[in-house]
């Protein structure tokens, strides 16, 4: 393949073969992380900076943990307490971040593009860990490896991701790699939390359906992922209610029956128990939740060392 992977933006321009390289790096990664010393020494000399104007727990641990890990400098900055909390703009910082010897920036920003615009305007790789209602590429790298690792392949899986797809990062770039990875993707949402721009999925997803009753959503699926339902939404009108939504779209255990019976079930997190999710649904036999977050930690290690090599695309 052709040309220098240098940012990870977003899952539209990955390859299939690309995808299951990191696949294979992760599986190297889980090794190093299940030794008595976690630590193997690839990004020695590499800075990593952390850089979340968004709150978050499971991205930023797993990125911090494994850049630690690969024996990288980690500088973990908080907006607050930069220069950002006198104005500084993204861009400034990111150059100041540059002169300062950082080598890869992780980014985190309310913004949709944000990161996009901080790979435009430096040399600096740039990990994508969150923009706005855009993207979320290591969060869906991360789920489709956790399906791999229990199914073997992606290839023909019906994968019915059930909640807000409108306001989800992690909608949108799963859809990008299920669909890349050859899974048939279904939307299980009201047409309220549906972006406007997937109410035909046809011409740019073929392999993206769309159902918003639960049970036609749910029959026969080898993998269902929940999205965190945002409860201010209710503020723009996109919900009656919070038990309304319940009633209809939540996942417990008698509506999980309709699925493949080795049907796995996924959620990036935080969960709403008892609202998207059962409380029994989340620790139950099906669920692969804690999971994910272990494999967060795997398939960041994998993207890291990528970048630091240099990857190929």
């Amino acid at each position: 393949m052709a040309g220098k992977r240098r940012h990870i933006l977003d899952l539209d321009d990955f390859s299939a073969e690309e995808i299951t390289g990191v696949f294979s790096v992760a599986e190297a990664m889980r090794e190093v992380m299940g030794r008595p010393v976690k630590k193997t020494p690839a990004l020695r000399g590499k800075v990593v900076a952390t850089l979340f104007y968004e709150p978050s727990t499971r991205t930023k641990v797993s990125f911090d943990l494994a850049a630690k890990m690969l024996s990288a400098e980690v500088l973990s900055l908080q907006p607050q307490t930069t220069s950002v909390a006198k104005g500084e703009s993204l861009i400034d910082t990111a150059h100041t971040l540059e002169a300062l010897g950082v080598d890869i920036l992780i980014l985190r920003h309310a913004s949709s593009g944000a990161p996009y615009l901080a790979a435009q305007n430096t040399s600096l790789n740039i990990i994508n860990a969150g923009d706005g209602w855009h993207a979320h590429p290591t969060q869906a790298l991360l789920d489709l490896y956790t399906i791999w690792r229990h199914k073997g392949s992606l290839e023909g899986l019906k994968v019915t991701i059930v909640g807000d797809i409108k306001h989800s990062r992690v909608a949108r770039s799963n859809i990008w790699g299920l669909t890349t990875m050859g899974a048939k993707v279904t939307l299980c949402c009201p047409y309220t939390l549906l972006p406007a721009n997937l109410g035909n999925t046809g011409s740019l997803f073929p392999e993206v359906s769309l159902k918003p009753d639960i049970y036609s959503a749910l029959e026969g699926a080898d993998v269902v992922m929940t999205l965190r339902l945002q409860r201010e939404r209710q503020a723009y009108g996109d919900l009656p209610s919070i038990r309304e939504y319940t009633n209809l779209y939540q996942i417990n255990d008698e509506r999980l029956k309709l699925a493949k019976k080795d049907v796995v079930l996924l959620h990036p997190g935080p969960v709403n128990e008892d609202i998207e999710l059962a409380s029994a649904c989340v620790y139950g036999p099906n669920s692969l939740i804690k999971e994910q977050v272990t494999n967060g930690v795997a398939v960041r290690m994998a993207l890291l060392y990528l970048l630091s090599q240099g990857w190929h695309k």
